[in-house]
């Protein structure tokens, strides 16, 4: 099994994209489970603030969730901002068969995607530690997917993401799987 992990600035398309790339895992009947950093954070990591410390406890909890998840045969698709990269290859060594997507996107993008206003609050000072505004976001040293999603369409970056799963055998083609589907039903 194997963990792919959707990381950029938030309204980047994280949580857009994984949460298509999952659905389209399940109705390929690929056992995989869903990991968004918000709702992670709300269950998993209430009383964290957002400190350095904090979110590498935060991304370092996400990563042995998706541990456990993947030694029990789930693919885990993850989409958390994961802000520094130390933290990120931590996650990369305990994985192992890991696969990293950064959605880049400019900053004038995120900003006019952003329908609840944290840039405008981060750009005044009303958000203090908000990730690429007044505190950092270390873009990927060597992601194994790059997307520009200010330059593509949610499907164009959804169909690139699964065209490396399947070109790197990480999972079955789309056609092998209707062939096993009609195997099994003779």
């Amino acid at each position: 099994m194997f963990t792919i992990w959707f990381t950029g600035l938030s309204g980047a398309g994280k949580t857009t994209l994984s949460r298509k790339l999952h659905d389209e895992l399940v109705r390929r009947g690929l056992k995989s489970e869903w990991l968004d950093g918000d709702v992670v954070r709300a269950n998993l990591s209430q009383g964290l603030t957002y400190s350095k410390q904090d979110r590498d406890i935060n991304v370092l909890r996400i990563g042995f969730v998706s541990h456990l998840l993947n030694r029990n045969d789930v693919i885990s698709v993850v989409g958390a901002i994961a802000p520094y990269e130390e933290t990120r290859q931590k996650n990369r060594k305990l994985l192992g068969r890991y696969v990293e997507v950064f959605l880049q996107c400019s900053k004038e993008k995120l900003i006019e995607r952003d329908c609840k206003g944290l840039y405008k609050k981060a750009l005044c000072g009303e958000i203090k530690n908000f990730t690429g505004i007044s505190d950092p976001y270390e873009s990927p040293v060597a992601p194994e997917i790059t997307i520009k999603t200010d330059c593509v369409s949610e499907a164009e970056a959804l169909t690139a993401v699964i065209r490396y799963l399947e070109d790197n055998s990480f999972i079955p083609r789309r056609k092998e799987v209707a062939e096993k589907e009609v195997s099994l039903a003779e």
